[in-house]
């Protein structure tokens, strides 16, 4: 028996704004505001027709009702559940068990920060767990040094491996003109950079840039009488493990392979069927890990998986297709650009970039210290 929430709501519109480098003067909502009007002008909507507002923020206690000020929104369901990075691709599959319930029937899921602008720090509501600040880390490049280096020493997982990762990202970033690193990248580039936390370089490690982004969701009925070709959401789903790095059982494997497993038995697909995947690679072990937690090849396999150019452009897998958080974008939270640029490529979109007859995307979210994972499949209204 099908599940009810599959094929239920579509995304209806994409936007974003100030991705690298936000105008001067720009706050948080600012952006935000720009990437909704664009998303819904995507969609052929406007804020009168949001009657269902989701976000997270580092930057405001009560997100909700910032943005909903400052759009003018006033929704009849408001969700604002932050489980970092992942929170916007979980807010896609609240927003389906809202929309279906009749909950609402127009949903905004929005994001935005300014932390290149704001001097490049972290801007994060996270913090050390306090027996791990006895050890002095550098949140959260230590933590996720920590899952390379393990999964190096337990698989022989290479660092040649995982600066393919960033390469790949780069080459991707290469053919799309917002991306914000678009400079050549080797593998000797990255393994020659800056040593910030073995075995972790500095090219190892996402941008820090502004950039906001925007998603509107709907019923698929409705949808299809939209502006744009709809992205239907064929599956979802979510769970976390831990909070801190140190409470993690395994090192080597993350809550993704629940919530893929989740999403994939909703959309009654497999890995095999995904044509394009956009991964949250806040470093490069995140891909690594995710493609084996998602069932794309085993446990111990990411490293030589990744290798030879496998998930760059005209390689087997395409992988983070507008540059990922490595080269396009990076503002705190990432998870919602995956949303955007799974979109774009169901479209046809994409430009220079365009995976050819994408129909089946994949995009994945993750919180905190791999703590957090969320995974939605979305396809081409014809593939639905």
């Amino acid at each position: 028996m099908a599940d009810p929430l599959r094929a239920a709501v579509a995304i209806a519109g994409v936007g974003d704004a100030g991705i690298g480098e936000a105008p001067p003067g720009s706050r948080p909502l600012d952006l935000i505001g720009t990437a909704t009007v664009a998303a819904l002008a995507d969609a052929g909507l406007t804020t009168r027709d949001v009657d269902g507002l989701f976000t997270a923020s580092a930057y405001y206690g009560m997100p909700n009702l910032n943005v909903g000020e400052y759009l003018g929104i006033r929704p009849r369901f408001s969700d604002s559940t932050n489980l970092g990075g992942a929170s916007f691709l979980s807010h896609v599959g609240h927003a389906a068990a809202a929309i279906t319930a009749g909950l609402c029937e127009v949903a905004l899921i929005v994001y935005g920060s300014t932390q290149r602008s704001d001097g490049g720090r972290l801007k994060s509501v996270a913090e050390a767990f306090p027996d791990e600040q006895l050890y002095a880390p550098r949140y959260p490049i230590t933590q996720y040094a920590l899952a390379a280096a393990r999964h190096m020493h337990e698989f022989g997982t290479t660092r040649e491996q995982l600066a393919e990762v960033a390469v790949a990202a780069r080459a991707w970033a290469r053919l799309n003109p917002d991306a914000f690193a678009r400079d050549e990248l080797s593998i000797d580039d990255v393994l020659g950079s800056r040593m910030l936390c073995d075995p972790l370089t500095v090219r190892d490690c996402c941008l820090v840039t502004d950039g906001a982004g925007a998603v509107v969701v709907t019923s698929t009925e409705r949808a299809r009488t939209l502006r744009r070709p709809p992205a239907v959401v064929l599956g979802f789903g979510e769970a976390h493990w831990h909070r801190n790095i140190s409470q993690m059982a395994d090192l080597t494997v993350t809550a993704a392979t629940d919530s893929g497993a989740r999403a994939f038995a909703m959309a009654g697909l497999g890995p095999a069927d995904v044509d394009v995947l956009q991964l949250y690679d806040a470093f490069t072990i995140n891909p690594i890990l995710f493609l084996e937690d998602l069932g794309f090849c085993a446990k111990g396999e990411g490293g030589p998986f990744v290798a030879g150019g496998r998930i760059a452009p005209g390689g087997a897998l395409p992988v983070n297709t507008n540059g990922g958080g490595l080269s396009y974008c990076h503002p705190g939270m990432y998870g919602i650009f995956t949303l955007i640029e799974a979109t774009r490529q169901l479209r046809g979109e994409a430009g220079d970039r365009q995976v050819p007859d994408a129909q089946v995307a994949l995009a994945h979210g993750n919180g905190a210290v791999l703590s957090a994972q969320s995974t939605v499949l979305l396809a081409a209204d014809a593939a639905a």
